[in-house]
């Protein structure tokens, strides 16, 4: 039986709580800011009551902590015109992993970024984007990851 199972509306406090983790993590301009999580709660919650087929996170429960996590992952499914490289136009990306500190270095990132590639196969996705931090990307490249050169800009709305 795997440790690795889809997140559930109960979860999204947690989930929530490890997304800061990660987010504390990358030192960025949110970092230590959780105002955030009142008004994104209910939008999370909502997207994990399902059934959402472009948008999946995957989770371990932490094995000394009785309802916290251990690790998370979360991904989108998107379409874009295709191109050469992914006729079909259609791509997953990664946009959360992060793994109680507590918790490293057993392997539950892994098990989750697997379980989450899985379900971007089942989708037929033919690439998968993640931005990756110094720490994660042996992870990253043992799953076969290979970093890009990325000219991505950003707008605030």
């Amino acid at each position: 039986m795997s440790l690795v199972r889809r997140a559930t509306t109960e979860d999204a406090e947690e989930v929530l709580r490890l997304r800061q983790v990660m987010i504390d993590s990358m030192s960025g301009p949110d970092a230590g800011d959780t105002e955030w999580h009142v008004e994104g709660l209910p939008a999370l919650r909502a997207r994990l009551a399902g059934p959402d087929e472009d948008f999946a996170a995957f989770v371990v429960d932490h094995p000394e902590r009785p309802g916290a996590l251990a690790a998370l992952v979360v991904g989108t499914i998107e379409y874009r015109i295709g191109r050469a490289s992914n006729p079909r136009g259609v791509g997953g990306y990664v946009f959360s992993v992060a793994t109680d500190p507590d918790a490293r270095r057993r392997g539950y990132a892994r098990a989750c970024m697997e379980e989450l590639l899985a379900w971007f196969r089942e989708r037929g996705a033919g690439q998968v984007l993640l931005t990756a931090s110094k720490e994660a990307e042996p992870l990253y490249a043992a799953l076969g990851f290979v970093r890009k050169p990325d000219p991505a800009m950003g707008l605030k709305l």
